[in-house]
């Protein structure tokens, strides 16, 4: 065991969890005023409804009318369609859907190599966009989806919904507010990776498009374990648990930390099986920030964030905000009425913490810059940068040595082989432009 390990033991024993006192205090509130809820019901179109497409649909249906939905499962979109009052129109194709176009808002809640495309056309499309986590496939997306937002004028909110949950933003707002002094290091948990293989190959079953399902990804021989949930579990499609819970909890360490990495160093044993998944089976990845801090990310210990300063120590994670500077809140609050780690809050909206309640406030937060025309607390800029560190990690783990990257110019420092992985080969027909 390492003595960080053993630190970071000994620090969760003892530490106690935030009161409900302080999770509901009115001084954690956030920003300026609201900008009111939007003047007429919007019309929303969903795409992807496999349970998170159909749990950011339903938060939707809250300020909009669902009107559309799009699966290329027959049996998703149909089972979906009987989860909404109304009766929206159904589509396998999301472009079919496009061009019919009577709405305003789009969702998406597909596997992550289908979000980038999808959120570029549905932009170019004239439409607002929720997007589900992580933002892009391959950092080049993300420069994609910037250019095309910037152009196009869209508001865009990605579904990094730890941002909306009142226990992650008042550890951010201790850490951004010195309660902890100088920050000095950053411990990140993800959790393991799924293991199997090797799996059967089979027909794709009737109901599903498995050619509009694999999109700009190669084309190979259908598997049910490469399909729905499993998906982040192949290269091809995700990035592991390094962009499937590193989306959240990385997000929120590069919050807090205010910076981007210049180096990036992982560790991994990947999985060796033909016809099984191919992420990592073991990782670590430590990062290197220009302001002095540390950050490592393991997939063995408590899942959650711990940010560690000169003068103390706070930990979160969904269930639990602990630390001595959380205790201190009782008797000395931090010294305003409210956030202020982004600038267009609605500080009617009640604070809110776990996933379900969070969403809540995150999908209110996109409807009220919908109106404003606003940036919303999950920007594009934001969640590009956030998605990028865990693609780093996962290109310095797959290469087998330590990174230098330049965040200005969004490259690896004098290193072709490196720069190579920031893009894919994309199938004809499906190419991201």
């Amino acid at each position: 065991m390492t003595k960080a390990t053993n630190s970071r033991r000994t620090f969760l024993k003892t530490a106690s969890a935030a009161t409900a006192a302080i999770v509901a205090s009115p001084a954690a509130r956030s920003a300026p005023a609201p900008a009111g809820p939007p003047k007429r019901r919007l019309h929303v179109a969903c795409i992807g409804m496999r349970y998170q497409g159909t749990v950011i649909a339903l938060k939707a249906q809250e300020y909009g009318e669902i009107v559309a939905i799009c699966d290329v499962d027959r049996h998703v979109r149909e089972q979906a369609r009987a989860s909404f009052g109304s009766t929206p129109k159904i589509y396998e194709d999301y472009k079919k859907m496009l061009a019919d176009g009577d709405f305003d808002v789009v969702t998406i809640g597909t596997p992550d190599h289908w979000h980038t495309k999808m959120l570029i056309d549905s932009c170019r499309a004239g439409k607002d966009v929720y997007c589900e986590k992580p933002l892009t496939l391959t950092v080049d997306e993300g420069k994609l989806i910037r250019q095309v937002v910037n152009e196009t004028k869209r508001v865009v909110q990605v579904g990094s919904w730890q941002r909306s949950d009142h226990q992650f933003r008042l550890a951010v707002e201790l850490v951004r507010q010195g309660r902890i002094g100088k920050l000095e290091r950053v411990e990140v948990v993800l959790g393991k990776n799924d293991v199997g293989g090797p799996f059967d190959l089979a027909s794709p079953p009737p109901y599903l498009n498995w050619d509009l399902w694999q999109g700009q990804t190669a084309d190979v021989p259908f598997q049910y374990e490469r399909s729905h949930y499993n998906f982040r579990w192949w290269y091809a499609y995700s990035g592991g648990g390094m962009t499937d819970w590193g989306a959240h909890h990385l997000d929120i360490a590069q919050w807090a930390i205010g910076d981007n990495p210049v180096g990036i160093k992982g560790e991994a044993v990947f999985q060796n099986e033909k016809n099984g998944y191919d992420v990592a089976r073991d990782f670590h990845v430590t990062y290197d920030y220009p302001n002095d801090v540390t950050m490592t990310v393991s997939d063995t210990g408590r899942n959650g964030i711990l940010f560690i300063g000169s003068d103390g120590r706070v930990f979160v994670n969904r269930g639990t905000l602990a630390g001595k500077p959380v205790d201190d809140l009782q008797r000395n609050p931090l010294p305003r009425e409210q956030f202020t780690l982004y600038a267009h809050d609605n500080v009617e909206r009640p604070p809110r913490t776990g996933k379900l309640d969070a969403i809540i406030n995150h999908m209110g937060n996109f409807f009220d810059c919908i109106e404003s025309r606003e940036q919303p607390i999950s920007d594009v800029e934001s969640q590009h940068r956030s998605a990028t560190t865990c693609h780093l990690g996962n290109i310095s783990m797959r290469l087998g040595r330590a990174l230098h990257w330049d965040g200005r110019s969004e490259t690896f420092v004098n290193d072709a082989e490196a720069n190579a992985w920031l893009s894919r080969e994309q199938r004809s027909g499906f190419e991201v432009v």
